[in-house]
């Protein structure tokens, strides 16, 4: 589809998006929304007239089944079979064991549901976790109610068979045991495991959640992974307290360790697991202490103190790279986000870039680079639209491409920090983490005070168990934070919030640990009078 869906009626379709399914949409997203719309309209039979469907969406009269079509563009379940292992461990070592025990009584079933469940993956991962343990126990009855605001997704999870790429993480053994093979190498789930889910329809951010009726019990445990992270500050805050709501006394409520926030979830008594963080609705009295969990010298695992940013989605990491787009406002004058002509003034190369921009606003990545051939070669607006490019390879998965790019922008501005820092964050990705490390200190030679780069190899560290290299950076971070407010953004981080980032570094929480263990102390930060001392890399 080619016609292009004017910038008034996006921004109100961004903001409808946001109130009636919490998803985010901001500007640099329209793309993305533009190809939604363009989807669903063509399923609808409308793809001759796009304006028109775009104004029948922001109709109050709009059918809900629409608004599912429309969904089914923008959600796209991207999940497999025991993703996020350790969360099911804990699960299966610590939380159902207690549940069977408090719930030995007859009549009284465990109750899960999986929030955001995509193809189905997630629920029957956990079915084949409570078969497991309750074979042989008294107390077999479950509940595991799995909903979604895909339509699509839901058929494809009622229909439990699955391709080799749904058991990339899979141990063989659950293969064997739980689905049968068919002709095609497809596998089903067993009867016996389908039986366990039930499958429903729901708009987190609209409909009524399940109140499970004569019941004020509520769910024992509840999972909503990775599906936080894609909706609206307001979104997730109206979400979160709805959660809370369903879920039993002592119920769990289990995210994405990219979603975990002390200030988002403070409603909750916070608990840790050493690496992992879960939520708990109690009704014990939340102390008030902040604790820092041990590190553990012996174990090469991530404290859950600090979020990693090798876990955090390719697409949000790219995103907080620094945005050449910013650059280019400096330089002729421009809004990042302006998109009328240049000023007559501008030279011929920033006209150039400037039409770059617009082919990668559209992900018409082929001809960006043909127009980037044009550029010439002494000139600065090169490595700019070279590094956009590389961006642009990235969002849509072409590491490959993009890793090239960044080093044509490397060696066309040997002194940006941002392209050393993208180029960083491709490597790591790929798994090529010497090569990362060196990218992410060549962008600290050239910015020492670039704070993403401190915290990116602070992770680094510590996920290759170097506490006190990790701390070296971390406290740098700090320092540097220590200039801002919690509300300022920090530099080139494309909206992350000097307190947030800073909670990620400290964050309060509960232990579940014995009581013997000791707390690892917070990181010391060094001050001079007047200035900020950085610790040596």
């Amino acid at each position: 589809m080619t016609a292009k869906i004017p910038e008034a009626l996006l921004s109100k379709l961004s903001d409808f998006v946001a109130c009636h399914l919490g998803l985010h949409f901001p500007r640099e997203r329209w793309v993305d929304l533009q190809r939604a719309v363009g989807g669903a309209a063509e399923e609808s039979g409308c793809r001759h007239d796009l304006d028109r469907y775009t104004k029948t969406l922001l109709s109050p009269a709009l059918p809900h089944s629409q608004l599912q079509v429309l969904a089914s563009y923008l959600t796209v379940g991207e999940t497999y079979f025991f993703r996020e292992k350790r969360s099911l461990d804990i699960l299966e070592q610590h939380i159902v064991p207690e549940l069977i025990a408090a719930h030995a009584s007859p009549g009284r079933p465990i109750r899960i549901w999986s929030a955001g469940c995509a193809t189905g993956e997630e629920p029957y991962s956990l079915a084949i976790v409570l078969n497991k343990l309750l074979v042989g126990s008294k107390h077999r009855s479950v509940e595991i109610l799995a909903t979604d605001l895909n339509i699509k997704s839901l058929q494809k999870a009622s229909a439990g068979i699955y391709g080799d790429w749904s058991f990339r993480a899979t141990p063989r053994w659950v293969r064997q045991a739980y689905f049968t093979e068919g002709e095609d190498g497809r596998r089903t789930i067993v009867p016996a495991i389908q039986r366990m889910v039930r499958f429903e329809p729901l708009n987190l951010m609209e409909d009524a959640y399940p109140p499970l009726a004569g019941s004020a019990n509520g769910f024992d445990v509840i999972f909503c992974r990775n599906v936080l992270m894609y909706f609206t500050a307001e979104g997730m805050r109206k979400v979160i307290r709805q959660l809370y709501q369903s879920l039993a006394a002592d119920g769990w409520l289990i995210v994405s360790p990219t979603e975990t926030s002390h200030e988002l979830f403070s409603e909750f008594a916070t608990v840790s697991f050493g690496d992992a963080t879960f939520y708990r609705k109690s009704v014990v009295e939340i102390p008030t202490k902040r604790v820092v969990p041990a590190f553990d010298e012996s174990k090469s695992v991530v404290p859950e103190s600090v979020v990693p940013m090798s876990v955090v989605p390719m697409s949000e990491r790219i995103a907080r790279t620094p945005d050449p787009r910013r650059i280019l406002s400096d330089e002729i004058g421009l809004k990042a986000t302006d998109h009328g002509a240049c000023p007559e003034n501008a030279n011929p190369s920033a006209i150039l870039y400037r039409q770059a921009l617009a082919l990668y606003e559209q992900a018409r990545y082929e001809e960006m680079k043909q127009v980037i051939v044009a550029v010439p070669a002494e000139d600065n607006h090169l490595a700019l639209a070279m590094l956009l490019l590389a961006r642009g390879y990235a969002n849509g998965g072409k590491l490959d491409e993009a890793l090239g790019w960044c080093d044509k922008a490397v060696a066309a501005d040997k002194i940006s920090a941002s392209a050393h820092y993208l180029r960083a964050t491709i490597l790591e990705e790929q798994g090529s983490l010497p090569e990362a490390v060196r990218a992410f200190k060549q962008a600290l030679y050239v910015d020492p005070q670039f704070v993403l780069g401190h915290f990116s190899l602070g992770n680094l560290a510590l996920k290759q168990g170097r506490r006190q290299e990790s701390e070296k950076h971390f406290e740098n971070v700090l320092l540097l934070l220590a200039r801002c407010e919690a509300e300022d953004t920090v530099p080139e981080s494309e909206g992350l919030s000097a307190g947030l980032l800073r909670e990620m570094i400290l964050r309060p929480t509960i232990q579940a640990a014995p009581a013997t263990q000791t707390d690892r102390p917070p990181i010391r930060v060094r001050q001079r009078l007047g200035d900020v001392e950085l610790s040596g890399k």
